[in-house]
């Protein structure tokens, strides 16, 4: 399958006349395979691959600001603006580097780093969120990673185990994640604009 990918965004690409990179999107929803399906794509000399969830804010910034738990993480996770203006508009001008804002968990806060941009390369940006409203235009192409709920759910609760027990992985994701992604496709209609999707099967259709 990844090979296929890799053809298919090569051929999207030829038809790609513009002087700037050519940017894709790898969209998708928790749990769904993102990082995975992007980590087959990351020895392909042409393509740069940015994780969009390297470039939150702090949690002061995003915990407890008085608004709804889905909104936090949906509105306030990412500064929006920046990214809008030191990611995407550059790209767009093609930027021969970028200087962007590396979150570090560990640390909880933010250092700068440079991206080096080599000449008509492919940029992969991988994340979710990411056909909001304010970057959708900016994509050459879009890929959305389909999966049905059941195996996100239990992928994601199973996964981040530095969110504490399942019993508080669960109610993280009921009150925050899984509501602001309800949001998103209701609100984006992400597989609208997608100019591909991969599908994962249902579990019993897999048997």
């Amino acid at each position: 399958m990844h090979d296929t990918v890799k053809q298919e965004i090569r051929d999207a690409y030829k038809g790609h006349d513009l002087d700037r990179p050519f940017i894709v999107a790898i969209d998708g929803l928790s749990g769904v395979g993102k990082t995975t399906f992007v980590q087959q794509l990351k020895n392909e000399a042409d393509m740069v691959i940015i994780h969009i969830d390297n470039h939150i804010v702090e949690r002061k910034l995003r915990y407890h600001t008085k608004h709804a738990e889905w909104y936090e993480y949906y509105h306030l996770q990412w500064d929006i603006t920046y990214l809008t203006e030191n990611l995407f508009e550059k790209l767009h001008n093609n930027a021969k580097q970028l200087c962007l804002a590396f979150y570090s968990h560990e640390e909880d806060r933010s250092m700068n780093k440079t991206i080096h941009i080599p000449s008509r390369c492919i940029v992969i940006i991988e994340g979710v969120f990411l056909l909001r409203e304010e970057w959708k235009a900016f994509y050459d192409y879009i890929i959305f990673l389909d999966c049905p709920k059941e195996i996100r759910y239990e992928r994601a609760v199973q996964r981040d185990k530095y969110l504490g027990s399942l019993e508080q992985r669960i109610s993280k994701y009921k009150n925050r994640y899984w509501p602001a992604e309800e949001y998103y496709l209701q609100k984006q209609a992400p597989l609208k604009f997608a100019h591909s999707i991969k599908s994962e099967k249902p579990i019993d259709d897999r048997l």
